[in-house]
């Protein structure tokens, strides 16, 4: 597929990380297998990391499957992500965030079952 034929990956992905409704998180490999890329967890980040400059996509709220922040604590970006979910209503514990209560499609699920069972 060429870049007239449609979107690239990095674009397909981009595209779903726009779709995590603020309060909510998804991990690498959601992002990927909801953007068709099962199994390739590791092109989200690469598509994360070739962001452009004032992008809309809120890159801050993909983190890995063990709900913590891929960055090392050190690094300036770590705090960054860290305060703009905290900011959102995240709520980290030892610097971890609860995917059954924050995680996006889990609460989407959560939520969907719950109403089918309350008809």
């Amino acid at each position: 597929m060429t870049k007239r034929d449609g979107p690239s990956k990095y674009e397909l992905i981009w595209e779903t990380v726009r779709q995590v409704p603020r309060g909510t998180v998804a991990t690498y490999g959601e992002v990927a297998e909801q953007s068709g890329f099962p199994g390739q967890p590791r092109l989200v980040g690469y598509a994360l990391h070739h962001l452009p400059r004032g992008t809309d996509v809120p890159w801050h709220r993909v983190i890995n499957a063990q709900g913590k922040i891929s960055l090392p604590r050190e690094d300036g970006t770590y705090v960054i992500q860290k305060q703009l979910l905290q900011g959102e209503g995240i709520v980290f514990a030892r610097e971890r965030i609860d995917l059954n209560r924050f995680g996006w499609l889990r609460r989407s699920k959560k939520q969907f079952h719950s109403r089918r069972h309350h008809r």
